[in-house]
């Protein structure tokens, strides 16, 4: 399974696919951090959809390491993450700020296979 619509570089840009971890390791209906080089990303799993959503792990707004624990869902469809800290709230897909405010987030494509959950990096 690939997810490439969450993320804001196409199938086509990316370079590396990182093993980021079992799907077991990963929360149902919430996220953890994983590491790629000097990268924290935030990984999510919508159980009650089977979706994957990756992001970058700092919150654009307080410049805190902190998405990973923020609280999922969703806003018309589109699922979405909340800063645990000041619920500023960004689209897994797109990266966009849902509350209006200029800064967005970095998005990764995910797949999954045999059991692995794979990241989409563009290099």
């Amino acid at each position: 399974m690939i997810q490439a619509q969450n993320s804001d570089a196409s199938l086509s840009e990316v370079t590396t696919w990182f093993k980021a971890a079992e799907v077991s390791a990963f929360p149902e209906n919430g996220g953890a951090c994983v590491k790629y080089q000097d990268q924290q990303i935030a990984v999510f799993y919508f159980a009650r959809r089977n979706e994957w959503y990756a992001c970058q792990n700092m919150c654009p707004h307080k410049q805190q390491m902190i998405l990973a624990r923020g609280m999922v869902g969703d806003q018309c469809g589109e699922p979405k993450v909340a800063c645990p800290y000041h619920k500023k709230t960004f689209s897994l897909i797109t990266g966009e700020n849902l509350n209006g405010e200029c800064y967005e987030i970095q998005t990764y494509p995910v797949k999954v296979e045999n059991g692995f959950v794979y990241i989409g990096i563009k290099e």
